[in-house]
């Protein structure tokens, strides 16, 4: 082989394999951002739950208070109704 046809052969097949390999390496980095940002997005949602979950069960505790509170007093009013009722006039 010449050295003419030797530039030739690394010219037509050499450019084409070098522009793969740079092609291949440029979108490995873009894959590997996509997947870091596709964790730091699964973390957030994570963390959001998190708190909604403890927003939720705070207001349920909060309600669950409320509520037991407002039995008690409802309670009260109706044992005193029943005192009322039951005393003759």
């Amino acid at each position: 082989m010449d050295v003419k046809t030797l530039s030739e052969v690394i010219t037509n097949q050499g450019f084409p394999i070098a522009l793969s390999i740079l092609l291949i390496f440029r979108i490995d980095r873009f894959m590997q951002e996509i997947v870091t940002a596709q964790k730091e997005g699964y973390r957030q949602v994570l963390e959001n739950t998190k708190e909604i979950h403890n927003t939720i069960t705070t207001l349920n505790q909060q309600n669950r208070e409320y509520y037991s509170l407002r039995f008690a007093e409802v309670q009260k009013e109706l044992s005193g109704m029943k005192v009322e009722l039951g005393s003759p006039r």
